[in-house]
């Protein structure tokens, strides 16, 4: 029985009490939830139902949990109920109740996990949109790891989710890179104001080696070619570093764009027609202290520019304008600032800033060897990147390591132990249990066992101590995944999966899954392979949410 299968199971025994006394049905929620509790000795799972509706018909909650519990312990799978404090109830189900769970994962098998409690939301979901002015540093890979995990969490909670990547490929950063480019070229020092790296040095020889021509036009030219060639190829390495680190977005969305087609003017006059817009000292502003920001911002300089918040702005209303009802932005610890400015921004569009615009902000990593931090890239020069971090540890152990902590807190990656074959790096703790259990299946085959049909499992069998301890696990998945999605928090599923892990060590060490030597096959060895089986499959759809392989050998 799974806890949503338990929770229908408690609501059915509350309709029948509010029949048989009488009650008001309307009282009753259209569903309920039952946990696990903290302490394993007070049952399988807790329900608070009579607590919460004892206020709604009057009825004391420890008589409403007696009604309830009488009720619930006619059930079949219900071993015993038991009421504590004020009116919770602890359950107890029987070991074959417990244990059909086991069944229910291995014939589930990816779907395990999956629900539609975020059905009907239509979300953008933009994260890393580094400037395309150099390698991804090594804040942006923890938003490439976070973000994609995040998208993949929200998609198997029924969400209608557009990954997107903003291109800054317009203003005054990208003119330096383009200088950059040409002073290297000419084999001069980098602008002061430049970009530095041998990276630069690179891409600029290849700028020359497609345009041979380039050295010989006018510096303004000349500048416009590496601008153009240059953002194209850094752009181009980019996509490629994401897409070997397993990160691939819906969208790629050019700056640029919103200026070529007008946006920004669009924008603009939305917000005039929304009464936010004034003008003073020749520039063009949002009026945004009208929704909680500390200062107006300027859209449009005295000198005509666009500035990035308008920008901003204009990229925003596209994203609302393409029928994305919440817009989800992940940025870095230095963009605390943009909260109040972008949240007040939507406001000035009419949206519900609460409803409409959401944005997480990511803090800062170090890469940590022999117990000090490492500076600099040796092709970036200032900076840690994507690159650094996957040469270091590799992809797995970099996605999990970034995606195991909450994003606000910052982290240290220490190379030692994130390559570490040992059960203290997490990533190796979760990925020996896929590989273990693919281990134990493939010897159960050579030993000729098999988990059988599905209509001889012996779930009744599942009574050690252990092997219910891996069940409750099993059995918080949904759950966690749920909620995973709903704070935006990947790191739950990280933790879940090594909690996960334990308990399976612990069974794996208990139980004997596979017959000793000529020792015959019972049906609880069918049983445990069944139980192996779904810690599998549960392991793998965990790892595949945060985007880690599920290895079958290690």
């Amino acid at each position: 029985m799974t806890p949503a299968e338990l929770a229908e199971v408690v609501l059915a025994a509350a309709h029948a009490v509010f029949d048989e006394r009488g009650l008001d049905r309307a009282a009753l929620p259209a569903q309920t939830t039952v946990e696990r509790p903290r302490n394993p000795d007070h049952g399988d799972y807790a329900s608070t139902l009579a607590l919460q509706l004892s206020k709604k018909v009057g009825v004391p909650p420890r008589e409403l949990a007696s009604a309830l519990a009488d009720q619930l312990g006619r059930a079949p799978g219900v071993k015993s109920v038991e009421i504590a404090g004020p009116g919770f109830l602890n359950i107890r189900l029987d070991a074959g109740a417990a244990g059909q769970l086991a069944k229910v994962i291995v014939e589930a098998g990816p779907a395990y996990g999956r629900s539609d409690t975020l059905a009907g939301q239509r979300i953008n979901l933009e994260f890393v949109s580094a400037n395309p002015t150099g390698p991804v540093h090594i804040g942006g890979v923890r938003w490439a790891a976070v973000g994609d995990a995040l998208s993949r969490l929200l998609r198997a909670t029924g969400a209608d989710v557009g990954t997107e990547y903003y291109f800054n490929d317009a203003g005054s950063q990208i003119d330096r890179f383009a200088r950059s480019l040409l002073a290297a070229a000419k084999g001069e020092p980098a602008p002061e104001d430049g970009y530095g790296g041998a990276y630069i040095a690179e891409i600029a020889a290849e700028v020359v080696k497609r345009r041979p021509d380039v050295l010989n036009l006018p510096e303004d030219a000349a500048q416009e070619v590496f601008r153009v060639e240059g953002v194209q190829l850094m752009f181009s390495e980019i996509k490629s570093s994401l897409r070997d680190f397993g990160v691939e977005f819906d969208t790629y969305f050019n700056e640029k764009d919103l200026h070529d087609r007008g946006e920004l003017e669009k924008a603009l006059l939305r917000l005039r027609e929304h009464g936010h817009v004034f003008e003073s000292e020749g520039a063009t502003w949002l009026r945004t202290t009208d929704f909680g920001d500390d200062k107006d911002r300027v859209l449009r300089k005295s000198n005509g520019e666009w500035t990035y918040f308008a920008a901003d702005c204009a990229y925003y209303l596209d994203k609302r304008e393409r029928g994305f009802e919440r817009v989800v932005i992940m940025l870095g610890a230095d963009h605390h600032g943009y909260i109040g400015r972008m949240k007040a921004m939507a406001a000035c569009f009419g949206d519900d800033p609460a409803r409409n615009l959401e944005i997480l902000i990511g803090q800062l990593v170090n890469l940590l060897r022999d117990g000090a931090p490492v500076r600099m890239s040796k092709r970036a020069g200032t900076v840690v990147t994507l690159e650094d971090l996957v040469d270091a540890i590799g992809v797995d152990a970099s996605r999990y390591a970034l995606a195991r902590y909450s994003s606000d807190s910052p982290i240290d990656i220490d190379v030692e132990l994130w390559t570490r074959a040992t059960r203290d790096n997490p990533v190796y703790y979760v990925q020996y249990v896929a590989a273990r259990t693919a281990s134990v299946g493939r010897n159960a085959a050579e030993a000729g066992l098999t988990r059988g049909d599905a209509a001889d499992f012996r779930a009744e069998l599942l009574v050690h101590e252990k092997e219910n301890d891996l069940l409750k696990a099993l059995a918080e998945f949904p759950a966690v995944v749920a909620s995973a999605a709903e704070l935006r928090g990947p790191h739950l599923v990280a933790r879940y999966l090594e909690r996960l892990a334990g308990a399976y060590h612990r069974f794996y060490d208990n139980c004997r899954i596979l017959p000793r030597g000529d020792e015959e096959v019972t049906d609880l060895h069918r049983a445990r392979l069944w139980l192996n089986d779904a810690t599998r499959t549960v392991i793998a759809n965990g790892l595949h949410l945060l985007g880690v392989s599920a290895p079958e050998r290690m």
